[in-house]
């Protein structure tokens, strides 16, 4: 299901799906730990005798974000109940706290006043295991701690006329058939047993007087701490400052940063507007403070591959990169930078995926290939870190921030990418993109080029001629292999991968590959040359996908999360939002004229019209209902958005494109 509503602030990361259940909780990195594992945090409501959580059916519901900011607007609606109830959340800005601000409306049409209350019920496995878990009500804040070690969670409200939890249940979870203390609140009372330990859980609850045809509210909040003493003082601050004032220094401060770039959105479309704003939101959310670009945190994954995107890829997280340098958020590009520098290996090249701490993550890369040694790694990704690195310098022309970098993210990749090469000058095998073949691939041979000319770059910014010249003829030395090896004169397009022959010849993979988009997009190729425009035609016709929900797939026959086997001519994959993107990409970069910039807005209209109603976006569809597939949101996903109406509003500016208002 996916994650429609994240709020995070970089330390703490909380997500909700579409029936607004609180899922994940990440502290105190984003992507490390989750301290729900995944599971339901329950969110009821008991009236007139009767409780009814609010993922269960019955419920009318509107997950929403307030306009340009990381705090929700959500309204529920249960007929049966009758009432309103209206959610305010955000993780402070400042401090790892989540708060949630709960009006509560009568619209039953009653004379009578009702007696309404609110029940949450808190499911945690600190550190991601619920061995050693205690709950424990705490009569010096009136609220709950539940810790292990030196990891401490405070739950506590307050209404219009006192602060502190009304009621509370702590038991046992997921052991000898107990299912939970939310079973505890069906009639509306809990039994107030002051402390459990082992596997459990708890549930508060909140009692709210409401006026025929009134409202109430509660305002609760859970704090994160590595000892009472953290969690005590969060606690005191927002009951002396109000939660009022927490929720609304946060609104403000995200529609601070959101704004802080006099960057004219007149031009866009509505849609296009408000979808290039939330996902800038949406990506800070999954960015770490100390740096790591975080994938995805949808723990739905797990069940399928068991394994999660809770990681840095390095890719990814270059293009991400790329996306903050464009959108002006040069701070978290230069934190990222900074976190793979302490990663890199000192070889000059990064292995497969890091921990939000920085630490080696899972792999599925062999170290040992038909009984031969290899490096388990995707040259791309070494080589984009370089690429965009030097898009961040030529951005913010950040000279002392680049020069303890210059050794560690510059010099020594550039120099093992020049060694680690075959005779005709292609990188030597690794793996691909997809992350599923080992060869020469185009994707990965186009961002090396990329990453040589920018190394050299910056060789020559540092005085250093002899290694730029180095750089550069391994760079134009490259890109004469890619044309003469990778592109097929007989099929008029390039191919997706090269695979080395003994005779020094190369057997070629012309599978339509949606990542050969990369041969423009690193400035391998000019975006106009004919070569790219051939191939970008050739994947568009073979990859779109011939439904009502249209996109294009990765490749043919893509099986990952597959929904179509039977025709794969008319859905060759799963529609992927970024693969659909670098065709608006490529439609940006080649424009030459207003009209020329029609099918990029087009296809970001489409982007919008496929966004959950919050504005979140996934990785993939489904390719006969547009369902979201696989995590969401994707991070890479929002960060295609922002790199192509970046592109486009710069286009537009140089085109003159009028204001959407004035056409």
């Amino acid at each position: 299901m996916p994650r429609d509503l994240p709020i995070g602030n970089g330390d703490m990361l909380v997500t909700f799906d579409g029936r607004y259940g609180l899922r994940d909780l990440y502290y105190p990195f984003v992507g490390k730990y989750n301290h729900t594992l995944g599971h339901l945090q329950r969110f009821g409501v008991w009236a007139d005798g009767r409780l009814s959580w609010t993922h269960e059916d019955g419920w009318r519901r509107t997950l929403a974000y307030r306009a340009d900011t990381l705090v929700t607007d959500v309204v529920l609606v249960h007929d049966g109940l009758g009432l309103e109830i209206r959610c305010a959340d955000c993780v402070d800005f400042h401090e790892p706290v989540w708060l949630r601000k709960t009006v509560v409306r009568d619209i039953s049409g009653g004379s009578a006043p009702r007696d309404v209350r609110l029940f949450l019920h808190i499911d945690l496995s600190i550190q991601e295991n619920a061995l050693g878990d205690t709950a424990n009500y705490d009569p010096r804040t009136a609220g709950l701690i539940m810790y292990k070690g030196d990891f401490y969670f405070l739950v506590n409200a307050c209404d219009a006329r006192k602060c502190g939890i009304d009621h509370w249940s702590i038991g046992t979870k997921r052991l000898g058939g107990a299912e939970g203390t939310w079973r505890d609140a069906e009639d509306g009372l809990l039994g107030k047993n002051a402390i459990a330990q082992g596997s459990v859980d708890a549930t508060v609850g909140f009692n709210l007087a409401l006026p025929p045809g009134g409202e109430s509210y509660v305002a609760v909040w859970l704090a994160c701490g590595r000892n009472y003493a953290d969690v005590a003082r969060i606690n005191e601050q927002i009951q002396k400052r109000t939660p009022d004032k927490f929720i609304a220094r946060t609104e403000a401060y995200w529609r601070l940063w959101v704004h802080k770039e006099p960057t004219d959105l007149d031009p866009l479309p509505p849609a296009v507007r408000d979808l290039y704003v939330r996902s800038q939101l949406v990506l800070r959310t999954q960015i770490d403070n100390r740096g790591a670009i975080i994938a995805a945190n949808d723990t739905d994954i797990t069940h399928f591959a068991g394994d999660h995107y809770s990681y840095c890829w390095p890719r990814d997280g270059a293009l991400v990169a790329h996306a903050l340098v464009l959108s002006g958020q040069s701070e978290l590009s230069r934190a990222f930078f900074r976190y793979c520098g302490r990663c890199i290996t000192h070889h000059g090249y990064f292995l497969h995926k890091y921990t939000p701490d920085g630490t080696l993550a899972s792999s599925w890369h062999p170290w040992v290939v038909n009984g031969q040694a290899v490096l388990p790694i995707q040259q791309d990704e070494t080589s984009l870190v370089l690429w965009a690195l030097r898009r961040h310098f030529e951005t913010f022309k950040d000279v002392e921030f680049v020069k303890p970098l210059y050794n560690s993210l510059v010099i020594t990749p550039a120099k093992w990418i020049v060694d680690y090469r075959d005779p005709s000058g292609l990188p030597k095998p690794s793996w691909d993109l997809w992350e599923e073949r080992r060869g020469v691939h185009t994707f990965t041979v186009a961002a090396t080029i990329g990453a040589l000319r920018a190394a050299a770059a910056f060789a020559t910014d540092f005085g250093d001629s002899g290694r730029a010249a180095w750089f550069s003829k391994a760079a134009e030395e490259m890109a004469g292999a890619l044309k003469r090896v990778l592109w097929s004169p007989q099929h008029g397009r390039f191919a997706r991968m090269a695979t080395p022959r003994d005779d020094g010849s190369y057997a070629l993979d012309m599978t339509h590959d949606s990542a050969n988009f990369a041969v423009f997009a690193f400035g391998a190729l000019p975006a106009d040359d004919p070569m790219v425009v051939a191939d970008m035609r050739a994947l568009r016709a073979r990859l779109w996908c011939k439904t009502d929900v249209g996109g294009c797939a990765r490749y043919e026959n893509d099986y990952y999360h597959q929904v179509e086997r039977a025709d794969i001519d008319s859905v060759p994959g799963n529609p992927w939002l970024i693969c659909t993107l670098w065709h608006a990409l490529h439609a940006v970069q080649t424009a030459r004229t207003a009209d020329d910039l029609a099918p990029a807005v087009e296809l970001l209209e489409w982007t919008a019209a496929h966004a959950c109603p919050s504005g979140v976006l996934a990785e993939q569809f489904n390719p006969h209902t547009g369902e979201p597939l696989s995590v969401s949101p994707l991070t890479w996903s929002h960060a295609t958005v922002v790199t192509v109406v970046s592109e486009l509003l710069r286009a537009m500016a140089r085109l003159g494109v009028p204001a959407m208002a004035a056409r």
